[in-house]
């Protein structure tokens, strides 16, 4: 079992990484100044790309948005993986084997080659299936989407493909790319028999199934010919890639929409994801052959930044009894939730793909927006079951129906939905609240209002950003009054902006911060708070990590204060105005030299009032130290903007 990853492999995988190369395979990236990239930001809409990457001190940062971080962070957010999945994945990447705590052990090198190599076995048959979908025989493929409503461009954009007839046109092309029989039997695409293994989807129209990542780990095939014996629907069996109770169809294409509109709808087929993406609702994603359950959950709350400040998870099933069944099913894990849960039921029993085959795109959407809460859908669904005309049948209702009313959690809904059930029932409001009670009180409800919220995940799994008053530089108002209160610079400050500029400098060309130019850095003072805790920071830091930009600048973000680090950020990675490396040294010589005359300056003030105040008569020792102590720093100064 693995345990927690060792500091010192964290910040190895971290150093290894190339920032450019894995935020390229999300973000097209240009270049933006000597050592910079920018991009339009895949955290929030944008015209003009405002999202700027620095490998040089491994992170990025959105000008627009304030999303920022270093490459850990950013796969994280991309993936909504947590920490530990994110480390991993980096390490998997570069070929790192990483050690853990406590006797702990994760994969070894040999698991991780292993699972690259399933991988990029699914990578290819993915494109194969694809390619076989524009061949003459995959017309019955073909005409199935195209009778469903899905045209080339879908089936394009969904990864459809088509598993020819015949035993072996996978297992021949993979054989072709270099896979070993060994390798092929534990992907999960083929079947073994008496001559070995053969094709596991055969004539079928197939689905791509992938992970959060976009990573294909497994198909769905459906059956086109009245000759095949097989299931209507085959799926991939269980492999190290694909688990069934950990996989949601359509995850890749709706993990931005669900993080961002803080929506997840759960609907039951391939052509119902499709039908709803296409129709608008673009946060719908589909189980792959089993109930929705606790680990769909999981991967549900992490995009769902499930903290009990909204959200939403809708349920859309068949209007038939085994839709009703799922749909009950679903309530008994509704309290692992903290968002809201639906259900949206077609009172005709069409899914959405009939829907929006029969009445268009804004059925769909209506379906949607008809959702009740799930657990109105429940108390109506145990009413059904008894006989309301009669006393025995209400009390029985009553006695089934009052514990679901006591799992509703927001305690302001609850005395609603009893009043409710007493209408439905025909009872006093007064037999049905106690009712309620008592079943509360012999625990039957479960966990209540206030009480029973999922606890807080590990550090540094969290999908949702924590939310930070103000932004780089704002005041942070912390109710302990720990950290102090930051406000933004005036840019029209010419001080401030030069500090600023400093800084820049200093977190991005640490090599500069070097014997007594170091000395006269942490001497220096800063006017702007902001900028003097940033430089407070740095001091903490010491002169020992400048020689490395990247754990620079991640040691100076752990000292300052949290409000602080999208400042610190922004500040490492804001592009320098220079375009050779050439420029930018003497650019920031040039910031230093500034700086440091300012401290000159503001030392020359303060010894001048001092002169100013002494009587030279009655103390002429300290009259002549103040004039040499002046006249060394006029040469100082002098010397700066020779140097400069």
């Amino acid at each position: 079992m693995a345990g927690l990853i060792k500091r010192e492999d964290i910040d190895e995988v971290r150093q290894r990484t190339d920032i450019k190369e894995v935020v390229d395979g999300y973000v097209t990236l240009k270049g933006a100044g000597l050592g910079t990239y920018k991009g339009l930001c895949p955290f929030h809409d944008e015209r003009s790309p405002s999202f700027t990457v620095r490998p040089q001190v491994g992170r990025y940062h959105c000008f627009g948005c304030g999303e920022d971080g270093d490459v850990i962070a950013f796969v994280q957010k991309q993936d909504h993986s947590s920490f530990h999945e994110a480390v991993e994945k980096l390490a998997a990447r570069i070929g790192y084997e990483l050690r853990y705590e406590d006797g702990g052990t994760g994969p070894s090198r040999e698991e991780v080659g292993r699972r690259q190599r399933l991988l990029d076995a699914h990578k290819i048959a993915d494109e194969f299936f694809r390619d076989q979908l524009l061949t003459p025989g995959a017309g019955e493929a073909r005409n199935f989407l195209f009778g469903r409503g899905f045209d080339r461009a879908a089936a394009e954009h969904f990864g459809c493909g088509y598993a020819p007839q015949g035993w072996d046109a996978l297992l021949k092309h993979l054989r072709g790319r270099g896979f070993t029989d060994a390798e092929l039997k534990l992907t999960g695409m083929f079947s073994e028999g008496n001559r070995g293994i053969y094709d596991r989807f055969r004539g079928r129209l197939i689905w791509p199934i992938k992970d959060i990542a976009g990573d294909t780990i497994g198909f769905g095939a459906r059956k086109l010919y009245e000759d095949d014996q097989g299931p209507k629907y085959l799926n991939t069996p269980e492999t190290t890639l694909y688990k069934k109770s950990q996989v949601l169809y359509g995850i890749d294409l709706a993990k931005k929409s669900i993080a961002k509109e803080r929506q997840l709808v759960v609907v039951e087929g391939y052509t119902d994801v499709m039908a709803c993406h296409l129709a608008g609702i673009t946060t719908a994603v589909a189980t792959c052959g089993t109930a929705f359950g606790t680990e769909h959950i999981k991967i549900a709350r992490r995009l769902l930044s499930d903290d009990g400040t909204g959200g939403e998870v809708v349920f859309c099933f068949d209007g038939d009894a085994a839709g009703q069944k799922a749909a009950l099913r679903a309530f008994e894990e509704d309290q692992r939730f903290t968002a809201q849960t639906y259900v949206a039921v077609e009172p005709t029993g069409a899914d959405p793909c009939d829907l929006r085959q029969t009445r268009g795109d804004a059925a769909v959407q209506a379906l949607i927006s008809s959702r009740r809460p799930l657990f109105e859908f429940a108390i109506r669904a145990s009413l059904k079951r008894h006989n309301l005309d009669t006393v025995e049948g209400r009390v029985a209702a009553l006695r089934e129906a009052a514990p679901v009313v006591g799992q509703i959690r927001d305690a302001g809904i609850r005395p609603a939905y009893a009043r409710e059930l007493a209408g439905w029932l025909g009872m006093s409001v007064e037999e049905a609240n106690r009712a309620v009670a008592v079943a509360m009180k012999r625990g039957s409800a479960g966990p209540q209002a206030g009480a029973g919220a999922p606890a807080a995940q590990q550090g540094g799994q969290a999908a949702g950003r924590p939310a930070e008053a103000g932004g780089p530089g704002v005041a942070a108002g912390p109710a302990s009054g720990a950290v102090p209160s930051y406000h933004r610079p005036d840019p029209r400050d010419p001080v401030a902006s030069m500090e600023r500029q400093a800084l820049e400098v200093a977190l991005q060309e640490p090599a500069l911060l070097s014997g007594a130019v170091w000395d006269r850095f942490a001497a220096a003072r800063f006017a702007t708070p902001a900028f003097q805790a940033v430089h407070d920071a740095m001091r903490a830091t010491g002169p020992g990590m400048v020689t490395d930009p990247a754990r620079w600048v991640e040691h100076v973000m752990h000292e300052v204060p949290e409000p602080l680090r999208p400042l610190v950020s922004e500040l490492a990675v804001v592009p320098l105005p220079a375009s050779t490396e050439e420029g930018v040294q003497k650019y920031c010589r040039d910031i230093l030299s500034r700086l440091f005359e300012l401290q000159i300056t503001r030392v020359k003030a303060d010894k001048m009032g001092q002169l100013q105040r002494l009587d030279p008569a009655a103390d002429p020792e300290a009259f002549q130290r103040l004039n040499r102590e002046l006249m060394m720093l006029e040469m100082e100064r002098r010397s700066l903007r020779s140097d400069a």
